[in-house]
């Protein structure tokens, strides 16, 4: 169950047998069913996730009622609301199961003990929470200077495992975008690939 997570952290800060131990004490399995929740809007989020297995989304409602996605987590990815997380105030986002998932939750006390007790596990927060930031710049940035068939094509390139997991109308939702428009660009990328 802990494979897949320590994997990817020690592709990033290489921790010993030790370390290791020590963090997975502070490790809680849990398992979502498609469509569960792990976080709804305006609850305070209370875990860090990394996802073993499945897929799930972060999304936000505007005052119309329409859903506007802002993330996706797959296996090796971590998710939470990050604002609500670190400051304890309710959040802004929901965070929903798109697949049945496995997941591997840091509680936010687990977590600040971890920050002291183990400074390679600071290490890998900071460079986790550095590239989320990073990810949405670059994500804001194309929002505003890129064609919308630059973006999908972004898209589709950055992520490719997604594209075939991921509902279309929520890749459309991701990218700011209609079903319609997302149909339309498939069609002309199709042709394209034809010429």
């Amino acid at each position: 169950m802990y494979d897949l997570f320590f994997q990817m952290f020690n592709d990033r800060v290489s921790l010993s047998l030790v370390d290791q131990d020590i963090i997975k004490a502070y490790l809680t399995p849990k398992k979502l069913k498609k469509r569960q929740y792990l976080l709804q809007e305006g609850d305070v989020c209370k875990h860090l996730a990394f996802v073993t297995k499945g897929a799930l989304r972060s999304c936000v409602l505007d005052e119309n009622g329409t859903e506007h996605i802002r993330q996706f987590a797959v296996e090796g990815w971590t998710i939470a609301d990050l604002f609500s997380f670190l400051t304890e105030e309710p959040a802004t986002h929901s965070i929903e199961a798109i697949e049945d998932s496995e997941l591997i939750l840091i509680s936010k006390s687990a977590h600040e003990e971890l920050l002291q007790k183990v400074g390679k596990y600071e290490t890998y927060m900071r460079i986790l929470i550095t590239n989320a930031y990073i990810s949405l710049q670059k994500r804001f940035t194309s929002t505003v200077s890129s064609s919308v068939e630059e973006q999908y094509e972004d898209f589709l390139k950055n992520y490719p495992d997604i594209v075939s997991r991921i509902p279309q109308h929520m890749i459309a939702s991701y990218l700011g975008l209609t079903p319609s428009t997302i149909s339309r660009l498939r069609a002309r990328l199709a042709v394209k690939k034809e010429n």
